[in-house]
């Protein structure tokens, strides 16, 4: 069973049941103002949706029921930046999501790198440190953000695949965003990194709150099929093309 949503935000339980539910019946019909509220909230994500969007900018947008929120999806190589209650989402294994946030711009955004830098005739630079955090913060500033009002949350490396521990590809990741923050003097204010877990991130931009859920091993599939990618690409950049298990 996965753990509650800690602890740079509230740890949550599982969500309330609807009231005609817990006594057995159906549920009642939804409100006018519920009903206003859902349409309001279909209309929020239609316009996200049809804003168009920039290279490697995420579009996986969404109503998440667990916040009862507008939510995006960053997938791997992506990033995201908002400034008001749109839930920023991801999942990681010995990927890495950094999470900044400018408390006076009142702006945050993520994104998700699987190496720290651009090999030799790589392509996909989102995928890649040092790129994707030149992505987050180039959009970060022309949001209103300031470099030194930013603050950073990071989260990720961990060593999911047994056997990959020799790659070391988590460890090579949480290093490059320590240093690479550090150099452009960015503080860590909060981190959940390395070990052995995946991990679901969920990031608020407006007020810069972060929960992560450590996942149970029943939920890495996905998160395995991408680690297996980046240790690949690790390798094929430093001996050549190689297969995997």
């Amino acid at each position: 069973m996965a753990t509650a949503y800690t602890p740079q935000g509230v740890s949550s339980g599982a969500a309330a049941l609807p009231p005609g539910l817990r006594a057995g019946l159906p549920p009642a019909a939804p409100s006018p103002l519920q009903a206003a509220t859902s349409a309001a909230r279909g209309s929020r994500i239609e316009q996200l949706r049809a804003v168009q969007r920039k290279p490697h900018e995420a579009s996986f947008f969404f109503y998440d029921a667990f916040f009862k929120a507008d939510a995006v999806k960053v997938l791997p190589g992506e990033y995201f930046v908002h400034n008001e209650d749109v839930i920023i989402m991801t999942t990681l294994g010995s990927c890495i999501a950094a999470c900044l946030w400018d408390r006076n711009a009142r702006v945050g955004g993520m994104n998700h790198f699987m190496l720290p830098d651009v090999g030799t005739g790589m392509t996909d630079g989102g995928r890649y440190g040092s790129y994707a955090m030149e992505l987050l913060i180039n959009e970060m500033l022309k949001r209103g953000a300031t470099r030194g009002g930013l603050e950073a949350k990071v989260f990720g490396g961990a060593a999911v695949i047994s056997g990959m521990n020799s790659l070391n590809v988590g460890e090579r990741n949480t290093r490059f965003v320590f240093e690479y923050l550090a150099t452009e003097r960015i503080a860590v204010v909060s981190k959940d990194v390395l070990e052995i877990y995946p991990r679901k991130v969920c990031f608020f931009p407006a007020s810069g709150k972060a929960m992560v859920k450590r996942l149970a091993s029943t939920q890495t599939d996905a998160v395995a099929a991408l680690d297996r990618e980046a240790a690949q690409r690790s390798r094929a950049d430093s001996a050549g093309s190689v297969d995997l298990f």
